[in-house]
């Protein structure tokens, strides 16, 4: 996961953990500032190894560096919790973001033309009515939706290609930019997307993800089990190449 160890290398040294939070649908991690990823849906059983090793304790003796490397853990949870302290840590140059939405930017660069989605977001069905052809690729489908399996002979096949920032998590982000051609147009997207230029040198055009401008009505979402939609104290900012 060379992608991972470029987007460490640009982190903060000095930081210390303040508070994490691991809720149904987000995960957040406070350090100087508060990062957001996507906690995942893990529908197995825990009774004998559990997920998150060190719930409970995970703030004591460590240094957010040390957290942020829970990113390449093959525990979806714990590489959650890794990329939310990753994004509380990166340094967010806001004058190159714009107050932007990844389901605008993508009916705009998608129009008459063969879009790929990683992920199944709820603004789906009005790209689909700008869109040439729109293929959804997703690990659970829903109706309409292709398998994960096909992200092989779809995405190639894409003038425009959207990839969900948990595919930092599950560690399919290489592979997923390594499908898409070198002339298509990619986004990645969503609560978990580092808003960092590192990603450009990765064949990335465009970043859309959040940034916390109100911490404690974001953690009190958190806790309570907040969707992405229902978050408050956020804000969507995308950043272009």
């Amino acid at each position: 996961m060379k992608i991972l160890d470029d987007l460490l290398s640009t982190l903060k040294k000095e930081a210390i953990v303040r508070d994490i939070r691991q809720g149904t649908f987000q995960t957040a991690v406070l350090t100087n500032s508060c990062g957001l990823a996507s906690t995942p849906h893990d529908h197995c059983h825990h009774q004998q190894e559990a997920p998150v090793k060190e719930a409970g304790v995970l703030m004591i003796g460590r240094t957010a560096l040390e957290l942020a490397r829970m990113a390449y853990s093959s525990s979806l949870l714990e590489a959650a919790i890794g990329m939310a302290t990753i994004n509380s840590l990166l340094e967010v140059d806001e004058r190159r973001c714009l107050s932007l939405n990844a389901s605008n930017l993508l009916a705009e660069k998608g129009r008459g033309k063969k879009v790929a989605i990683i992920g199944h977001f709820p603004f789906v069905p009005e790209l689909r009515q700008v869109v040439r052809r729109l293929w959804v690729i997703e690990q659970h489908p829903q109706e309409g939706d292709f398998a994960e399996t096909e992200a092989k002979s779809l995405v190639p096949q894409a003038d425009v290609v959207g990839i969900t920032g948990t595919a930092f998590t599950n560690h399919t982000i290489e592979y997923l930019l390594g499908l898409c051609r070198p002339e298509a147009y990619v986004v990645i997207l969503g609560g978990t997307s580092p808003l960092s230029p590192v990603l450009f040198d990765y064949g990335v055009d465009a970043i859309s993800g959040t940034k916390v401008v109100d911490i404690e009505a974001t953690l009190q979402c958190v806790s309570q089990g907040a969707t992405f939609r229902q978050m408050k104290g956020i804000r969507l900012l995308t950043m272009k190449r």
